[in-house]
């Protein structure tokens, strides 16, 4: 879904190599990568380039090229082919700041009904966070908070943790009873005193909440993008049931050091303000539930390699139905056509024509072969011949005497 302003970063015009856009080489790491993007991002944000056309189609550009060298799987599709085989699963991304009233109320909509709408970062938020002006407010392990944040802006928390719990593992989770819209934020101290965003989780609906966690395991999480894919599955709506898993995706952090870390709540609401409530929990007194995770990820993992397979069988199987079917209505027309020829070859046959004196019996000539007499009709319409008037009639007996009488 695009709108003249609802633009991400989606491919422009001339494309240019990834790795030149945000200055990096191809054997940069992952964090070398992350770091470009954030300096390049923030320099040609929308929000500080109001009157700056050039800007924003240089955002567009970087926020495309991050897009691709961010996720393993499309770094290694465009390292391998080109931009042809990652442009089709690009996602969708829209600056809420940029969008004005009215395409923001077509956005709204959209994610009402399902369709799934990433948003970038206000400006204003990442710079205040690099600058170190932001309010941090505690968040103890074991405890949570409830709150209220505004759309385009973020509620801050620090989480600080021991050596044992650090080896234990950590989980931050936000949950939505309201099923607002948010981003869980994960910020990195910068050298110049402030916060560098690192991580960020988009809000889930599950069940009759929204949510989004960030767990520091020890060993591989995913975290479910219903976003990757979006473009694919809306030209072919068959592909969403094998496309599904394809949106678990590996989070870049499994594990984080004693200290105090920064995190925050984005309210990503279209309009009104985001209800939340956030929790920071030691895995240590969850090692069963952390185990289940691990093997529920590893069995979904196994499913999707499977599901790959299966696509490529299933439409090998639907593509030989779809011939059998269309020959098997072929084949029906044939054999219907073939009978009604034959029915009308027998009819020839048996068929014979009227009698050419049927025609007479409708002009009210006489049926009678030739030379048989008529029997003769009286002319009130009786078969017998007699005068009827010879008759004796019974209302006729004595009543010449019975006048006598009477007179």
């Amino acid at each position: 879904m695009r709108s003249k302003k609802m633009e991400g970063p989606s491919a422009p015009a001339m494309r240019r190599d990834p790795y030149e856009v945000l200055c990096v080489s191809r054997d940069s790491s992952d964090q070398e990568i992350k770091t470009a993007y954030r300096k390049l991002a923030l320099k040609y944000h929308p929000d500080k380039n109001a009157n700056n056309p050039e800007a924003s189609e240089l955002f567009k550009e970087v926020a495309y090229s991050y897009s691709i060298l961010s996720d393993p799987e499309k770094k290694r599709q465009y390292d391998t082919a080109g931009f042809e085989a990652v442009e089709d699963s690009m996602d969708m991304e829209i600056d809420l700041s940029n969008l004005g009233t009215v395409n923001t109320m077509f956005a709204a909509l959209f994610s009402k009904l399902g369709v799934p709408i990433k948003t970038t970062i206000s400006a204003n938020v990442l710079e205040e966070a690099l600058n170190g002006t932001v309010t941090v407010r505690p968040l103890p392990i074991g405890t949570s908070v409830s709150g209220k944040v505004d759309k385009q802006c973020a509620h801050f928390f620090g989480v600080t943790i021991s050596d044992e719990q650090a080896e234990s593992g950590i989980v931050v989770r936000v949950t939505s009873t309201a099923q607002s819209k948010f981003k869980l934020l994960y910020f990195e101290h910068d050298n110049n005193g402030g916060y560098g965003l690192a991580l960020q989780e988009d809000s889930e609906k599950t069940g009759k909440v929204t949510s989004a966690g960030m767990y520091f395991l020890h060993f591989q999480v995913y975290r479910m993008d219903s976003t990757v894919n979006a473009l694919a599955i809306a030209k072919d709506p068959e592909s969403a049931f094998f496309k599904r898993l394809e949106g678990l995706q590996p989070c870049e952090v499994s594990e984080i050091k004693a200290g105090t870390h920064i995190f925050a709540v984005y309210g990503d609401n279209f309009f009104k303000t985001a209800t939340y409530t956030i929790e920071a929990l030691c895995a240590k007194s969850y090692e069963d539930t952390t185990q289940k995770l691990k093997d529920i990820e590893a069995q979904i993992l196994r499913k999707r390699n499977e599901l790959r397979q299966f696509e490529t069988e299933y439409r090998k199987a639907l593509a030989r139905f779809q011939e059998v079917t269309n020959r098997y209505t072929q084949e029906k027309q044939l054999v219907d056509e073939l009978l009604k020829q034959r029915d009308s070859i027998h009819a020839t046959f048996t068929v014979t024509k009227p009698p050419s004196s049927t025609s007479n019996l409708s002009n009210g000539s006489s049926s009678k072969l030739p030379g048989e007499a008529e029997s003769p009709t009286a002319e009130d319409g009786s078969s017998d011949g007699k005068d009827k008037s010879g008759k004796k009639k019974w209302f006729n007996l004595n009543l010449m005497g019975s006048d006598k009488k009477l007179g």
